[in-house]
Protein backbone atom coordinates (compact mmCIF):
# COMPACT_ATOMS: atom_id res chain seq x y z
CA UNK A 1 0.00 0.00 0.00
CA UNK A 2 1.11 3.62 -0.31
CA UNK A 3 1.65 4.31 2.77
CA UNK A 4 4.13 1.34 3.48
CA UNK A 5 6.47 2.71 0.42
CA UNK A 6 6.00 5.94 1.73
CA UNK A 7 7.50 4.51 4.83
CA UNK A 8 10.10 2.57 3.22
CA UNK A 9 11.30 5.44 1.29
CA UNK A 10 11.49 7.53 4.67
CA UNK A 11 13.72 4.59 6.08
CA UNK A 12 16.53 4.39 2.78
CA UNK A 13 16.19 8.38 3.44
CA UNK A 14 17.47 7.74 7.00
CA UNK A 15 19.65 5.17 6.03
CA UNK A 16 21.59 7.53 3.14
CA UNK A 17 21.61 10.67 5.46
CA UNK A 18 23.47 8.47 8.46
CA UNK A 19 26.33 7.04 5.73
CA UNK A 20 26.71 10.51 4.47
CA UNK A 21 27.13 11.93 7.81
CA UNK A 22 29.38 8.93 9.05
CA UNK A 23 31.81 9.75 5.58
CA UNK A 24 31.72 13.39 6.22
CA UNK A 25 32.70 13.78 9.72
CA UNK A 26 34.54 11.11 11.37
CA UNK A 27 34.46 12.37 14.75
CA UNK A 28 30.47 12.03 15.00
CA UNK A 29 31.14 8.55 13.97
CA UNK A 30 29.24 7.06 17.85
CA UNK A 31 26.14 9.11 17.15
CA UNK A 32 23.11 7.79 17.39
CA UNK A 33 21.17 8.83 14.32
CA UNK A 34 17.15 9.20 14.74
CA UNK A 35 14.95 6.71 13.44
CA UNK A 36 12.02 7.64 11.85
CA UNK A 37 8.57 7.16 13.34
CA UNK A 38 6.09 5.27 12.54
CA UNK A 39 2.21 6.45 12.82
CA UNK A 40 0.08 3.94 12.82
CA UNK A 41 -3.79 5.17 12.54
CA UNK A 42 -7.26 3.18 12.02
CA UNK A 43 -10.30 5.37 10.71
CA UNK A 44 -13.27 3.97 11.31
CA UNK A 45 -17.31 4.15 10.40
CA UNK A 46 -20.71 3.55 11.95
CA UNK A 47 -24.22 3.11 11.62
CA UNK A 48 -25.21 4.43 14.62
CA UNK A 49 -24.61 8.12 14.41
CA UNK A 50 -22.25 8.42 11.01
CA UNK A 51 -19.27 10.15 13.01
CA UNK A 52 -16.01 9.23 11.50
CA UNK A 53 -13.51 8.12 14.55
CA UNK A 54 -9.18 8.47 13.92
CA UNK A 55 -7.59 5.86 16.51
CA UNK A 56 -4.11 6.22 17.19
CA UNK A 57 -2.68 2.81 17.61
CA UNK A 58 1.17 3.99 17.52
CA UNK A 59 1.63 2.70 20.87
CA UNK A 60 -1.31 -0.22 22.31
CA UNK A 61 -0.51 0.83 25.97
CA UNK A 62 -1.61 4.23 25.11
CA UNK A 63 -4.45 4.58 22.67
CA UNK A 64 -5.65 7.85 21.72
CA UNK A 65 -8.93 8.69 19.55
CA UNK A 66 -10.81 11.88 18.13
CA UNK A 67 -14.15 11.92 16.52
CA UNK A 68 -15.41 13.78 14.04
CA UNK A 69 -19.00 14.78 13.76
CA UNK A 70 -20.56 14.22 10.52
CA UNK A 71 -23.68 14.95 9.36
CA UNK A 72 -24.38 11.44 8.20
CA UNK A 73 -26.09 9.26 10.78
CA UNK A 74 -25.23 6.48 9.44
CA UNK A 75 -22.15 5.17 7.21
CA UNK A 76 -20.18 2.55 5.67
CA UNK A 77 -16.86 1.83 3.73
CA UNK A 78 -14.09 4.52 4.95
CA UNK A 79 -10.82 5.15 3.25
CA UNK A 80 -7.78 8.02 4.63
CA UNK A 81 -5.98 9.41 1.97
CA UNK A 82 -2.34 10.42 3.59
CA UNK A 83 -1.58 12.21 0.49
CA UNK A 84 -4.22 15.30 0.91
CA UNK A 85 -5.28 14.27 4.66
CA UNK A 86 -8.66 13.87 3.77
CA UNK A 87 -11.22 11.32 5.31
CA UNK A 88 -13.74 9.54 2.66
CA UNK A 89 -16.75 7.28 3.79
CA UNK A 90 -19.95 6.04 2.26
CA UNK A 91 -23.06 7.80 3.65
CA UNK A 92 -25.75 5.66 4.27
CA UNK A 93 -27.99 8.15 5.03
CA UNK A 94 -27.35 10.75 2.28
CA UNK A 95 -26.56 7.56 -0.27
CA UNK A 96 -23.40 9.08 -1.43
CA UNK A 97 -19.39 9.27 -0.76
CA UNK A 98 -18.35 12.31 1.00
CA UNK A 99 -15.11 13.50 2.57
CA UNK A 100 -13.12 15.83 4.80
CA UNK A 101 -10.17 17.25 4.57
CA UNK A 102 -7.58 18.59 6.99
CA UNK A 103 -8.09 15.83 9.47
CA UNK A 104 -4.94 15.74 11.29
CA UNK A 105 -5.94 19.44 12.55
CA UNK A 106 -9.43 18.80 13.56
CA UNK A 107 -10.16 18.85 17.23
CA UNK A 108 -12.10 15.76 18.67
CA UNK A 109 -15.94 16.71 18.73
CA UNK A 110 -15.82 19.35 15.71
CA UNK A 111 -18.70 19.40 13.58
CA UNK A 112 -16.93 18.90 10.42
CA UNK A 113 -18.69 20.12 6.50
CA UNK A 114 -18.11 18.09 3.51
CA UNK A 115 -15.15 19.41 1.46
CA UNK A 116 -15.81 16.24 -1.24
CA UNK A 117 -19.03 15.24 -2.39
CA UNK A 118 -20.68 13.29 -5.16
CA UNK A 119 -24.13 12.38 -5.92
CA UNK A 120 -26.34 11.15 -3.46
CA UNK A 121 -27.32 7.89 -6.41
CA UNK A 122 -27.11 4.82 -4.32
CA UNK A 123 -29.54 2.60 -2.28
CA UNK A 124 -27.27 0.74 0.06
CA UNK A 125 -23.57 1.61 -0.28
CA UNK A 126 -21.25 -0.90 2.20
CA UNK A 127 -17.59 -1.35 1.29
CA UNK A 128 -15.65 1.38 -0.55
CA UNK A 129 -12.32 0.40 -2.60
CA UNK A 130 -9.58 2.84 -3.84
CA UNK A 131 -7.54 2.62 -6.79
CA UNK A 132 -5.92 6.33 -8.16
CA UNK A 133 -8.67 8.53 -8.27
CA UNK A 134 -11.32 5.98 -8.75
CA UNK A 135 -13.67 5.07 -5.83
CA UNK A 136 -15.88 2.27 -6.11
CA UNK A 137 -18.76 1.77 -3.72
CA UNK A 138 -20.32 -1.52 -3.88
CA UNK A 139 -24.43 -1.30 -3.40
CA UNK A 140 -25.85 -4.30 -1.45
CA UNK A 141 -29.66 -2.99 -2.30
CA UNK A 142 -31.76 -5.75 -4.55
CA UNK A 143 -30.98 -4.64 -8.12
CA UNK A 144 -34.39 -6.48 -10.54
CA UNK A 145 -36.89 -6.22 -7.04
CA UNK A 146 -36.00 -10.15 -6.86
CA UNK A 147 -34.91 -12.15 -3.66
CA UNK A 148 -34.47 -15.00 -5.43
CA UNK A 149 -32.18 -13.58 -8.07
CA UNK A 150 -28.82 -12.45 -5.96
CA UNK A 151 -27.37 -9.41 -7.47
CA UNK A 152 -25.53 -6.33 -6.58
CA UNK A 153 -24.25 -3.19 -8.30
CA UNK A 154 -20.58 -1.58 -8.33
CA UNK A 155 -20.73 2.52 -8.36
CA UNK A 156 -16.99 3.50 -10.04
CA UNK A 157 -16.83 7.20 -9.28
CA UNK A 158 -14.03 9.40 -10.48
CA UNK A 159 -12.91 12.04 -8.06
CA UNK A 160 -11.73 15.26 -9.60
CA UNK A 161 -11.13 18.24 -7.15
CA UNK A 162 -13.71 18.34 -4.20
CA UNK A 163 -16.05 16.20 -6.81
CA UNK A 164 -17.02 12.93 -7.51
CA UNK A 165 -18.54 12.26 -10.75
CA UNK A 166 -20.04 8.24 -11.33
CA UNK A 167 -18.14 7.08 -14.43
CA UNK A 168 -20.25 3.52 -14.47
CA UNK A 169 -21.97 1.13 -12.84
CA UNK A 170 -21.11 -2.66 -12.62
CA UNK A 171 -23.98 -4.88 -12.42
CA UNK A 172 -22.65 -8.46 -10.75
CA UNK A 173 -24.99 -11.64 -10.07
CA UNK A 174 -24.25 -12.01 -6.35
CA UNK A 175 -24.92 -10.06 -3.56
CA UNK A 176 -21.97 -7.94 -2.46
CA UNK A 177 -20.25 -6.74 0.63
CA UNK A 178 -16.65 -6.15 1.12
CA UNK A 179 -14.29 -5.30 -1.64
CA UNK A 180 -10.89 -4.65 -2.51
CA UNK A 181 -8.11 -3.78 -5.11
CA UNK A 182 -4.95 -6.13 -5.75
CA UNK A 183 -3.48 -4.23 -8.06
CA UNK A 184 -5.91 -3.77 -11.12
CA UNK A 185 -8.40 -6.58 -10.20
CA UNK A 186 -11.05 -6.25 -7.85
CA UNK A 187 -11.35 -9.16 -5.17
CA UNK A 188 -15.50 -9.06 -3.96
CA UNK A 189 -17.58 -10.90 -0.90
CA UNK A 190 -20.46 -12.72 -2.44
CA UNK A 191 -22.56 -12.17 0.44
CA UNK A 192 -24.66 -14.76 1.85
CA UNK A 193 -22.22 -16.91 1.58
CA UNK A 194 -18.79 -18.25 2.02
CA UNK A 195 -17.51 -17.28 -1.45
CA UNK A 196 -14.90 -14.90 -2.57
CA UNK A 197 -14.57 -13.42 -5.81
CA UNK A 198 -12.42 -11.35 -8.61
CA UNK A 199 -13.09 -9.30 -11.59
CA UNK A 200 -9.54 -9.09 -13.25
CA UNK A 201 -8.43 -5.24 -14.34
CA UNK A 202 -11.76 -4.58 -13.51
CA UNK A 203 -11.60 -0.55 -14.11
CA UNK A 204 -11.54 -1.58 -17.69
CA UNK A 205 -15.42 -2.17 -17.55
CA UNK A 206 -16.10 1.36 -18.48
CA UNK A 207 -19.68 1.65 -19.58
CA UNK A 208 -22.74 0.47 -17.34
CA UNK A 209 -23.41 -3.34 -17.65
CA UNK A 210 -23.65 -6.39 -15.96
CA UNK A 211 -20.00 -7.98 -15.42
CA UNK A 212 -19.58 -11.59 -14.24
CA UNK A 213 -16.38 -12.36 -11.80
CA UNK A 214 -13.43 -14.34 -13.77
CA UNK A 215 -13.47 -16.85 -11.00
CA UNK A 216 -15.06 -17.57 -7.65
CA UNK A 217 -14.29 -19.60 -5.15
CA UNK A 218 -15.29 -21.19 -2.08
CA UNK A 219 -13.28 -21.09 1.14
CA UNK A 220 -13.60 -23.48 3.58
CA UNK A 221 -14.74 -23.24 7.59
CA UNK A 222 -16.82 -19.63 6.81
CA UNK A 223 -20.24 -19.86 7.07
CA UNK A 224 -21.02 -16.28 5.77
CA UNK A 225 -17.99 -13.95 5.18
CA UNK A 226 -17.86 -9.66 5.06
CA UNK A 227 -15.11 -8.29 5.09
CA UNK A 228 -11.81 -8.59 3.29
CA UNK A 229 -8.90 -6.91 3.48
CA UNK A 230 -5.28 -7.77 1.34
CA UNK A 231 -1.64 -6.57 1.83
CA UNK A 232 0.23 -6.94 -1.18
CA UNK A 233 3.51 -6.90 0.23
CA UNK A 234 3.18 -9.59 2.52
CA UNK A 235 0.66 -11.53 -0.14
CA UNK A 236 -1.44 -12.08 2.80
CA UNK A 237 -5.54 -12.32 2.77
CA UNK A 238 -7.86 -11.89 6.11
CA UNK A 239 -11.39 -12.76 5.72
CA UNK A 240 -13.92 -12.34 8.17
CA UNK A 241 -16.78 -14.49 9.10
CA UNK A 242 -20.20 -13.24 10.45
CA UNK A 243 -21.52 -16.85 11.11
CA UNK A 244 -25.64 -16.89 11.47
CA UNK A 245 -26.06 -12.61 11.34
CA UNK A 246 -28.93 -12.56 13.72
CA UNK A 247 -31.96 -14.12 15.28
CA UNK A 248 -30.06 -16.87 17.25
CA UNK A 249 -28.46 -16.78 20.74
CA UNK A 250 -25.30 -17.55 19.33
CA UNK A 251 -25.35 -14.72 16.54
CA UNK A 252 -23.48 -12.27 18.80
CA UNK A 253 -20.33 -14.77 19.34
CA UNK A 254 -20.39 -16.95 16.25
CA UNK A 255 -17.35 -14.76 14.74
CA UNK A 256 -14.24 -14.99 13.59
CA UNK A 257 -11.51 -14.39 10.82
CA UNK A 258 -9.47 -16.12 8.45
CA UNK A 259 -5.82 -15.40 8.01
CA UNK A 260 -4.41 -16.86 4.35
CA UNK A 261 -0.70 -16.51 3.48
CA UNK A 262 0.88 -16.96 0.13
CA UNK A 263 -2.38 -15.53 -1.24
CA UNK A 264 -1.91 -15.21 -4.43
CA UNK A 265 -0.55 -19.26 -5.35
CA UNK A 266 -3.40 -20.32 -3.62
CA UNK A 267 -6.08 -18.77 -5.24
CA UNK A 268 -4.60 -19.08 -8.58
CA UNK A 269 -3.98 -22.86 -7.93
CA UNK A 270 -7.94 -23.05 -7.52
CA UNK A 271 -10.00 -23.73 -10.63
CA UNK A 272 -13.48 -21.79 -10.95
CA UNK A 273 -15.54 -23.01 -8.14
CA UNK A 274 -13.23 -24.89 -6.68
CA UNK A 275 -12.65 -24.43 -2.59
CA UNK A 276 -9.92 -23.71 -0.35
CA UNK A 277 -9.12 -26.12 1.81
CA UNK A 278 -9.02 -25.00 5.94
CA UNK A 279 -5.50 -26.59 5.97
CA UNK A 280 -4.48 -23.56 3.79
CA UNK A 281 -5.93 -21.20 6.22
CA UNK A 282 -5.54 -19.94 10.12
CA UNK A 283 -8.88 -19.47 12.02
CA UNK A 284 -9.56 -17.03 15.08
CA UNK A 285 -12.84 -17.77 17.18
CA UNK A 286 -14.39 -18.29 19.75
CA UNK A 287 -15.99 -17.31 23.52
CA UNK A 288 -12.26 -14.74 24.15
CA UNK A 289 -12.50 -12.97 20.76
CA UNK A 290 -15.82 -11.36 21.05
CA UNK A 291 -16.57 -11.89 17.61
CA UNK A 292 -19.97 -12.08 16.52
CA UNK A 293 -20.33 -9.77 13.45
CA UNK A 294 -17.29 -8.35 12.29
CA UNK A 295 -18.38 -6.74 9.39
CA UNK A 296 -15.08 -5.99 8.07
CA UNK A 297 -11.45 -6.25 8.73
CA UNK A 298 -7.65 -3.81 7.94
CA UNK A 299 -4.31 -5.95 8.50
CA UNK A 300 -0.61 -4.20 9.52
CA UNK A 301 1.57 -6.60 7.82
CA UNK A 302 4.43 -4.69 9.76
CA UNK A 303 2.85 -6.00 12.90
CA UNK A 304 1.31 -8.71 11.78
CA UNK A 305 -1.51 -7.12 13.50
CA UNK A 306 -5.76 -7.64 12.55
CA UNK A 307 -8.00 -4.84 12.99
CA UNK A 308 -11.96 -5.85 13.43
CA UNK A 309 -15.57 -3.48 12.86
CA UNK A 310 -16.99 -5.91 14.88
CA UNK A 311 -21.12 -4.73 14.61
CA UNK A 312 -22.73 -7.30 16.77
CA UNK A 313 -20.72 -6.28 19.72
CA UNK A 314 -20.66 -2.37 18.77
CA UNK A 315 -16.35 -2.77 19.08
CA UNK A 316 -13.08 -2.33 17.44
CA UNK A 317 -11.22 -5.18 17.76
CA UNK A 318 -7.42 -5.94 17.19
CA UNK A 319 -5.42 -9.58 17.13
CA UNK A 320 -1.87 -10.08 17.47
CA UNK A 321 0.32 -13.06 17.22
CA UNK A 322 -2.63 -14.43 15.22
CA UNK A 323 0.21 -16.87 12.97
CA UNK A 324 -1.39 -19.88 14.65
CA UNK A 325 -4.56 -18.64 15.05
CA UNK A 326 -6.92 -19.68 18.03
CA UNK A 327 -9.22 -18.35 20.47
CA UNK A 328 -7.39 -14.95 21.04
CA UNK A 329 -8.04 -12.57 23.50
CA UNK A 330 -7.88 -8.85 21.46
CA UNK A 331 -5.16 -6.12 22.21
CA UNK A 332 -7.63 -3.65 21.49
CA UNK A 333 -11.10 -3.69 22.91
CA UNK A 334 -12.39 0.00 21.74
CA UNK A 335 -15.99 0.57 22.19
CA UNK A 336 -17.88 2.11 18.83
CA UNK A 337 -21.40 1.20 18.21
CA UNK A 338 -22.94 -0.20 15.65
CA UNK A 339 -19.24 -0.18 13.72
CA UNK A 340 -19.48 -1.22 10.26
CA UNK A 341 -16.05 -0.24 8.64
CA UNK A 342 -12.22 0.17 9.77
CA UNK A 343 -9.16 1.32 7.68
CA UNK A 344 -5.63 1.59 8.49
CA UNK A 345 -3.14 3.96 7.75
CA UNK A 346 0.50 4.03 8.44
CA UNK A 347 2.94 7.08 7.72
Amino acid sequence: MKTQKTIKFLSLLAITLFTLTSCSDDDDNGMDMPMAEVSTKIYTSNNANGNIDEIDVSDMSNVESKTLITASTAADGVYYDSDSDAVFQASRSNLSLEGFSNVSMITSGTNVTVDFSGPSDMTSPREVAVNGNFYVVADNSDVDGDTNTPDGRLFIYQKSGSNFTLRNTITTNFKLWGITFAGSDLYAIVDVTDQLAVFNNFLSNTTDATVMATKTISVEGIVRTHGLAYDMDSDVMVLTDIGVASGTPTSASDGGFHVISNFSNKFNSISNGGTLAMSSQVRVAGSNTMLGNPVDVAYDSMTETVYIAEAANGKILAFNNISSGGNLTPVLDYNLASASAVYLSKQ
